[in-house]
């Protein structure tokens, strides 16, 4: 059984990390927040090593209330056993035309988060080369492969989720055309 105080801070930094993205990064209802998150790291061991499937469940939950709260589509990086797959709902999928895999995300083959947001969403999907608006990640899983370029970090007051490290980053539109070009604000 996770602690009711973790279970608080896993969802008060959620929020506050899907907020700050969300004012940053200018993401709009719709947008795709991707994490990456080491359940592993989170309790104290070392990436890969001590994966918790409870905390993946309170970790998964507390993403998609927050992302709801924007009405944003969460999505779920898969560790490398499965070549860091996303796991989303198949009608986010479908609407960004992403090309769906198949395998279904066991805590130790795909991660505790992701194992947890399979069970969770209406109609999970496994999604590769995806270009998120932005991602939260939990434990050094370096989810930033899944940013749409240009990836911009984003800091909060907030560094650790339990002992491990939270870093983000949103996208913001590459700027092209040298020194003549002209941008709007």
């Amino acid at each position: 059984m996770i602690e009711t105080k973790l279970q608080q801070e896993i969802s008060t930094v959620l929020e506050k990390a899907v907020e700050a993205l969300v004012e940053a990064g200018q993401i709009a209802p719709g947008g795709l927040i991707v994490l990456g998150c080491s359940t592993s790291e989170v309790a104290g061991a070392r990436i890969g090593k001590g994966s918790v499937p409870e905390l993946g469940e309170v970790i998964a939950r507390a993403m998609l209330d927050a992302c709801r709260k924007h009405q944003l589509d969460a999505a779920f990086q898969c560790c490398e056993h499965l070549n860091r797959c996303v796991v989303m709902e198949r009608r986010v999928l479908k609407e960004n035309r992403l090309t769906q895999v198949k395998a279904i995300p066991q805590p130790k083959a795909g991660g505790s988060v992701p194992s947890a947001a399979w069970k969770l969403l209406e109609q999970p999907a496994l999604a590769v080369n995806v270009q998120a608006d932005a991602a939260i990640d939990i434990g050094d899983t370096l989810v930033g492969m899944h940013i749409r370029p240009v990836a911009v970090p984003l800091r909060i007051d907030v560094d650790k989720v339990g002992h491990a490290n939270l870093v983000m980053a949103y996208s913001r539109l590459p700027f092209i055309g040298g020194s003549r070009a002209v941008y709007e604000e």
